[in-house]
């Protein structure tokens, strides 16, 4: 029986997904509440943060829990410079907070990953939370950057004389970064690059075996989910006029972690679409008020504990997230190169 890969066909979903969600997000600052605008905004610039660990984890098989880690840094240097030198342009500040997420990631790399020795899922794990954590009690005690209370009352982002105002402009505006380069990280994962990405994630050893510089791959990959949360980073701090302390630490790269699960690993919507969903339901679930006193009462200060049930739920139940209800395995793992058609495929075929 002659068995061909790739030559069926296969019905593309994820882009059907992907422009539905920019198309229902194009019109929102036009028909929500001021608040509303600034939530959303707010859920677009954490889907860059969790675009971040899909690529390491999703794409190579990297388990981190410091991209907090990355975010918060940026944030810091971005708004120290703002406060102290007084400078807002985000023409600098946010290449600045990608670069100092990359030049970071970079060194965090050569301490967890780069060596001649293949290192643990648990080792990699355990070291970026590690880190994440000593650089939060690090800021937590240094009054130089604000202490416990962070740096608070950040100027407005400045693209030449105009001020970026919380709102429209700036939804916009972040709604554009995560465009670009969630179509560049889509790019790159659909690469050769990503073809090796997707050996390294199924079969390392196998890929080190043939010679391919699994951990430089990784390192790599490392490094370019740094920048992406460096510029989420920087903007966040300045969307919100603050950058504190609990922007660098585990908590926020669990958070991470739990968006880019509950969404669906390896897709990037899912990401995306794991942010969204986890946002809502977190600002849902205190204001209900429909089931009695005794359950608001409840809700009010123990809502987390309703999400995280409900996230451990999509874990064991549906390991794909929610994107796995639309999306098939193969096309969610993907597929490289061109599809073989008629007569290419029985020419292929043994």
């Amino acid at each position: 029986m002659s068995q061909v890969s790739n030559s069926g066909p296969l019905r593309r979903v994820l882009p059907v997904v992907e422009i539905a969600l920019l198309v229902l997000a194009l019109p929102l600052p036009w028909i929500l509440d001021d608040f509303w605008v600034v939530f959303a905004t707010k859920m677009i610039i954490l889907a860059l943060l969790a675009i971040s660990f899909d690529l390491v984890w999703g794409y190579a098989g990297i388990m981190s829990f410091g991209q907090a880690l990355f975010f918060g840094v940026a944030g810091y240097t971005a708004a120290l410079l703002a406060t102290k030198s007084e400078v807002t342009s985000i023409f600098i500040l946010l290449p600045l907070s990608g670069l100092v997420g990359l030049v970071l990631a970079f060194v965090v790399a050569a301490i967890v990953i780069f060596g001649k020795r293949i290192p643990s899922v648990v080792f990699v794990a355990l070291g970026t939370m590690t880190g994440s954590y000593a650089v939060e009690r690090l800021a937590r005690g240094w009054s130089w950057v604000g202490g416990q209370n962070g740096i608070s009352s950040l100027p407005r982002l400045t693209a030449g004389t105009y001020e970026i105002e919380e709102g429209i402009v700036f939804f916009y505006m972040a709604l554009a970064i995560l465009v670009v380069i969630y179509l560049a990280v889509r790019f790159l994962v659909r690469s050769q690059f990503g073809l090796v990405l997707a050996g390294i994630r199924q079969q390392e050893g196998r890929l080190g075996f043939f010679g391919y510089q699994v951990q430089s791959y990784k390192g790599v990959v490392f490094s370019l989910a740094g920048l992406i949360a460096g510029v989420s980073g920087g903007l966040f701090a300045f969307h919100e006029g603050f950058v504190g302390p609990g922007q660098l630490g585990p908590v926020l790269s669990t958070q991470a972690v739990l968006y880019v699960l509950f969404g669906g690993v390896g897709t990037l919507i899912g990401a995306v679409l794991g942010v969204s969903v986890i946002e809502m339901i977190s600002y849902a679930l205190p204001q209900i008020d429909t089931l009695g006193s005794a359950v608001q009462e409840f809700l009010e200060t123990g809502w987390p504990i309703v999400l995280g049930l409900l996230l451990l739920a999509t874990v064991m139940f549906r390991p794909t997230g929610l994107i796995g209800l639309v999306v098939g395995d193969r096309e969610r793992i993907g597929t490289f190169g061109r599809r073989m058609r008629g007569a290419d495929a029985k020419r292929e075929a043994p």
